[in-house]
Formats: C-alpha cells, structure tokens, sequence
C-alpha cells in the first residue's frame, strides 16, 4: 500500500479492508487499529464491510458493548448493515452468554436493517450454539424445530454437530445418535468432528463398547479418521483403565497408517503406563519420532510419583545427553521427590543450579524445611522468595505453608501475626488460612478469640470454609449472641 501510494496511486477503501481484513485472520489486533486509524485520519469513508471488520475484532476480543456501540453508529452514519453484521453481533453475544440480547437483536433484524436482512442458517447456528452451552436444551431445540422451519431455512452439519455435543455433555448418548440418524435421513453427513464428539461423551459415561463401535463404524464408512479421534480413543481407553487395548489401537493406526504419527498420544499412554514407559520411549526411537520435553517431563514425573526417584534421575540425564533442554515442571518434579525422601539439602541444591525458579519450586522445598523442622533453613528460603521479582513468587499458598507449620508447632499467636502480614502486603487469605486458623484456635484458644479471628478474616475478603463455619463458629456465635 505504500508503495502504491509512493507511486501516485489511490488506494480505495476496498484495498484498505481487505488488508485489515487479512490482519485480524493473523490475529494482528495492533496493526489492524493503526490502519483503521490511519484511515480514519486520512478521511476515508467507512462502509458496511470497514465496520463489519471493526465489530468483528471488537467481539473476537469479548467486547460486546463496543461492538454495539459501533453497530449503532453505523445505523446512525446511514450505512445499512448486512446479515454479516448481524451475524457477527449475534455470535458476539452468544458467546458472552447474553441469550437475552441476542434473540432480541434476532427479532428486530428486518426492521434495523429496513426489511432487506433476514437470518440466515449461519445466525440461527449461533443461537443453537450459545443455548447448547448455557445447557438449555430445550430452547435450541426450538429454534431448531420450530423458528428455523417458520424462517424456511434448513438446519446444516453445524446446527446437528452443536446439537449433538451439547447432548452428549448431558450425559444424553442415545440423544446424540438418534440425532445422527436423523442428519443421515436428511441427506446430511455425520462428518468426523461429529463422530469425534460422541466417541468423547461415550469415553466420558465409561460406555466403551459403544464409543468403539462408532469408531469402527467410522473405519468401515472410510471416514476421515484424524489425530483428534486417535488421541480421544487412546486417553478414552486409559481413564477407563484398557491401557492395553490403548496400546493395541495405537499399534492399529501405525500399521495402517491411518494418521501421522505424533508425540502426543505416546505421551498419554507413557502416563498411563509409566512402568513400561522405557520400552515406548524406545519404541518411538526407533521410529524417527523427535521426543519433545513432554515425553521425558511424563516419565520423570510418572517415576517420581511411584517413589522411583532413581529411575526418574536416570531419566532427566538420558534427557541431558540428547539435548533436551528440562523446563520447570521437569524441576518440580526432580524437587517434589527429593523432598518427599526427606533430602532438603539436595532439593535445595538442585533449586539453587536453576536459572528460573517459581512458586511451586520455592512452596515445595519451604514445606519439607518446615516439615523436617529446620526453621532457618525455611526462613532462608522465604526472605529469597520475598526478594526475587519483588515478591511476585510470594502467594497464599506460600503463607498457608506457614501457618500450618506454625500451628503444628503451637505457635498460635505467631500464625495469627502471620495472617496480618499477609493482610497488610495485599494477598487475601482463602479458605484453607480459614480452615486452619479456626480449628487450630478452637482447640487452644477461647471461643471469643475464634470469633474474633473470624470476623478478622471475614472483614478482610476471605471466605469462609463452609463445612468449618457450619460445624465450628456459627454454634459459637449463637452462644455468644446468647451471653451477650
């Protein structure tokens, strides 16, 4: 564009939206607002596509309200919107959870855009789609049924494919395949992305012969299979506990070539299967696969969980030699083990060689200084956290550490003292400060200072444990409303 203009040349509004248009499908929000404004400065004239494309970044960014506020400046400059632009607001508002406005802005599409727009299967979708997720079923069957049939438009791949998900998440299976039969009587194709979410929502109620038997209905109809359904067999078949009928699928779609290979399912069957976990990472090996960070990070974290932490050591230095570069969840994990051994000194040591550390690795090593009953060594590690990244490493979870420590100990006064520190530095106690504040002082202390301490947290944004406030202090503020 520049250089067209650098050449004489005019450059329309036309050229100007569809650059615009190109940079919001590259996600370029900020050079998408510098040529709007470019524009605006240079006195172009928006038309209905300008302000279809600023409505449509406002709502890919959740902004409804500027949205609206642009469809409306649109109607007031005189520029008739398309059903485009009413698409775009309607899904905007779906998407929000705004049911309410979207409908209205369905009703009155004829008259805001003088009797030329009406809905189209693209809008009535959108609805179907916001009611499916707010779970009201019986509402986007309606519009499905009744409104879609009186507009005269018919319902498409994606009307049934939302349908069809919004039934399975219901817990309905039998609802979602009647609906398939019905696509299949319409003319319709159950595509794979539809066969992808039953064969999930099956997985999910544990019905396994079902799910693999639309998988097999999938094969026989020589429909797409894709990496989404393999990885949705595999984690399918693993939480429902066949790890081996897992391995035996994937083995399958090797053979045959089904999908291209990736990482992603191995690394779900190494965490199901942490114990043959070196024969899959041989396996992949062998067959040219790149292990990423993901496939060691399993492992270790699998061997560490089953109290191998040698087998996991083993595993972070084979990943050394092959140039992996270990990430902080790799750390954590090496870090949670030692201190579950009881061995502070090396998971310190092993914090101290990182070059980035975060609040899981600090928590971790804190919790087994105090657990083991070295104090300094805890307060040590505090005061650097409270140091670095000015004291962004710091959080509740932190303090909690602490005060469980503290009330373990018998220093009661001093988690108290504990509480108001974090109170004066800005983090809100949650309901585990609760928790165990209350019933550590209604063990040790008298009944008007578990009050107080209540009131000190309610006071100051914490919610309440339910379960401790029911059993614990609401009794003990009828007796003290009782004695006063």
């Amino acid at each position: 564009i520049e250089q067209a203009r650098a050449e004489g040349f005019c450059v329309s509004v036309h050229a100007l939206n569809n650059l615009m248009g190109c940079l919001l499908n590259l996600n370029e929000i900020v050079w998408f607002w510098k040529v709007y404004k470019e524009m605006d400065s240079l006195g172009y004239v928006e038309n209905v596509n300008t302000f279809n494309l600023v409505i449509y970044s406002f709502c890919k960014e959740n902004k409804l309200l500027e949205a609206l506020s642009v469809f409306y400046r649109m109607l007031k400059c005189g520029v008739w919107p398309n059903v485009v632009s009413f698409n775009m607001m309607i899904d905007g508002a779906c998407k929000s959870g705004d049911m309410g406005f979207a409908l209205r802005l369905l009703a009155k599409m004829g008259v805001m855009s003088g009797s030329f727009v009406s809905p189209n299967a693209v809008t009535y979708n959108s609805v179907i789609n916001g009611f499916c997720k707010a779970g009201r079923l019986d509402l986007a069957e309606r519009i499905r049924g009744v409104v879609m049939v009186k507009s005269g438009v018919e319902c498409n791949e994606r009307s049934y494919g939302a349908l069809v998900d919004a039934y399975g998440r219901a817990g309905s299976t039998d609802e979602a395949l009647r609906l398939c039969d019905e696509m299949t009587s319409k003319g319709l194709v159950v595509n794979t992305v539809i066969c992808n979410s039953v064969v999930y929502w099956m997985f999910m109620e544990g019905d396994i012969e079902g799910a693999m038997l639309v998988l097999s209905d999938m094969i026989d109809r020589e429909m797409d299979v894709d990496r989404f359904t393999q990885a949705i067999v595999v984690r399918g078949l693993c939480r429902n506990g066949c790890v081996e009928e897992a391995v035996k699928f994937q083995r399958r779609i090797r053979e045959k070539k089904l999908v291209v290979e990736d990482v992603v399912c191995h690394n779900t069957l190494m965490h199901q299967f942490v114990t043959c976990g070196d024969q899959i990472l041989g396996s992949m090996v062998v067959r040219g696969l790149d292990l990423d960070v993901v496939s060691f990070g399993t492992l270790i974290d699998g061997y560490v969980k089953e109290g191998k932490l040698e087998r996991a050591v083993d595993m972070y230095d084979g990943m050394i030699k092959m140039k992996k570069t270990p990430n902080l969840v790799i750390y954590n994990s090496i870090v949670k083990g030692l201190c579950k051994r009881g061995l502070a000194g090396e998971a310190e040591a092993v914090v101290e060689a990182m070059d980035s550390k975060d609040a899981v690795t600090y928590n971790t090593v804190l919790n087994e200084s105090l657990k083991s009953g070295n104090v300094e060594e805890a307060v040590t590690i505090l005061s650097r956290m409270q140091k670095e990244e000015g004291e962004r490493l710091v959080s509740v979870v932190t303090y909690n550490i602490v005060i469980n420590h503290l009330c373990k100990f018998g220093c009661y006064e001093k988690a108290k003292e504990v509480l108001e520190v974090m109170v004066e530095r800005g983090v809100v106690p949650d309901f585990v400060t609760y928790g165990t504040l209350i019933t550590s002082f209604v063990k040790n202390r008298g009944k008007q200072q578990v009050v107080e301490l209540h009131d000190y947290m309610l006071l100051h944004g914490v919610t309440p444990h339910q379960r401790i406030f029911r059993s614990i202090v609401s009794p003990l503020l009828e007796t003290c409303l009782k004695e006063t």
